[in-house]
């Protein structure tokens, strides 16, 4: 470590990464340092059940990576970075034995869902042909848009509820595929701008379908890291920054970090009118995350199940919501909705032969340290009878753990601060420029900014773009 640099990145998880490689691109001498012994942040990978296993702790399938107006640019494949994608991107399943299927084809999703065929082609169709437009607009802080029609035509159809925009269509297929996609919210779906989020992961699967890293999301971090030090960047790991007075000297400080960690490492450089707006941000709902070792792959009764990478498990939009809204109130359902993933069916580098991988979550009410194994086993066992009797290793953790692992997860949170009407664009402040801070050359790149949670590095991009004009006079 050098005694001085132009900029200083705390915290490599994927924001951090941009935020780094943004600033390198440029010249700049770079330094990122990481608190644990391995960069990545919610882009880890671990043999966490037995040996031969890998497991994703966080992150696990990445849609938002393969379309981000960043990332997408990099050349990645070169430091070893290559996707696989499922049959199929994600399936809802119902008690019945049906499930409904969601393709990277529009045309094969919408021939499944019946009556519904032609209202979600309606629904899909316009803003999918203006995809990377929107995406631009989408994946950015609140300015006038570089594309005001095809935002007016997303707004109309993302602000409203999930449960709203779910009127659109008449048949349980097709509102229970919306729901279970929406649900990542990690909100109540009644919530307005709940759609936005179901649309937007829908487009990414028309788009550029549901893939995951081959070997496990540690290799997109891996790649990432890779292609920064490429260009002369330098990482340190297992430096925890308490202080901003413990770094070397530099111009500027971007901070992959959310507001309770910001104000502890640079509280003191702030106003109070700052400091009062970081202590009133709001964090949402923690996770209870299960990984399973597999004797086989998972029996789902549903034939889209046993194609698709991830698997949505609530049956009916109506039942998802009623269970959404109890967490959200602080209780703990007995069938909570289950955001479920099976890599090994595409991706055999991820267990030993003739065995399986599974990785599952279901949200809880926040700092909850309530075992949910059993109500989150039983949920995948109402649709897939048998799999309990396929388990043969288990690996669980709960919000304190999942806070433990990445300190970003306040109480579970792993949005960085919910994704709410209030906090989409204000977060994690009211300001001009939400990465800014009042103090000189401070930044904040965490998804407590813009566009908030997910795979896409555009909250680092944009702290370490607004940086480069402030502190360097250089336009990107």
């Amino acid at each position: 470590m050098k005694t001085s640099y132009d900029a200083i990145v705390i915290g490599s998880g994927p924001n951090g990464l941009a935020a780094a490689i943004a600033m390198q691109q440029q010249g700049l001498s770079v330094l990122l340092i990481e608190g644990r012994n391995e960069i990545g942040g919610g882009l880890r990978s671990k043999q966490l059940t037995l040996p031969g296993f890998t497991h994703d702790i966080c992150s696990a399938i990445h849609p938002m990576a393969v379309t981000s107006p960043f990332f997408s640019q990099l050349p990645l494949e070169k430091f070893g970075l290559s996707y696989l994608y499922p049959v199929a991107d994600a399936a809802h399943p119902f008690d019945d034995g049906t499930a409904a299927v969601l393709y990277a084809s529009l045309e094969k999703t919408a021939a499944q869902l019946g009556d519904d065929r032609h209202a979600y082609e309606q629904l899909i169709q316009s803003l999918l042909r203006d995809f990377k437009g929107l995406s631009e607009d989408i994946l950015g802080p609140l300015q006038f848009p570089k594309h005001p029609l095809t935002m007016a035509k997303f707004g109309l159809k993302a602000l409203p509820s999930a449960m709203q925009l779910a009127k659109r269509f008449k048949t349980r297929e097709a509102r229970g595929l919306f729901g279970g996609v929406a649900a990542h919210a990690i909100q109540p779906l009644t919530n307005i701008a709940t759609a936005a989020i179901g649309l937007v992961l829908m487009l990414n699967s028309h788009a550029g379908g549901w893939p995951a890293p081959k070997g496990g999301a540690q290799s997109l971090a891996n790649a990432l890291a890779g292609y920064f030090t490429s260009l002369g960047g330098e990482i340190v790991t297992g430096t925890f920054v308490k202080a901003l007075k413990e770094l070397p000297e530099s111009k500027a400080v971007l901070l992959d970090v959310t507001p309770k960690q910001l104000l502890q490492i640079a509280g003191e450089r702030f106003t109070s009118f700052y400091r009062w707006q970081l202590q009133r941000y709001r964090y949402g709902m923690g996770v209870f995350k299960v990984d399973w070792a597999l004797d086989g792959p998972v029996p789902f009764t549903a034939e889209g199940c046993r194609q698709a990478g991830t698997i949505h498990l609530g049956n009916t939009i109506e039942e998802i919501a009623a269970n959404e809204q109890r967490t959200a109130d602080g209780h703990h359902p007995e069938q909570p909705y289950t955001l479920f993933v099976q890599h090994s069916i595409f991706d055999d580098s991820r267990a030993p032969a003739g065995k399986h991988t599974a990785w599952g979550y279901c949200h809880v009410p926040s700092g909850s340290t309530k075992d949910m194994t059993a109500a989150i086993e039983d949920q995948v066992e109402r649709f897939a009878p048998g799999f309990k009797d396929l388990i043969i290793g288990r690996h669980v953790m709960n919000t304190a753990d999942v806070e433990a692992y990445n300190p970003n997860y306040i109480g579970g949170d792993i949005n960085g601060g919910i994704l709410d009407i209030t906090q989409l664009y204000t977060r994690p402040a009211m300001r001009w420029s939400p990465y800014t801070t009042p103090a000189k050359g401070i930044y904040v790149c965490s998804s407590s900014t813009p566009p908030g949670g997910g795979i896409h590095g555009m909250c680092g991009y944009h702290a370490a773009k607004k940086a480069l004009k402030d502190v360097f006079g250089i336009r990107i």
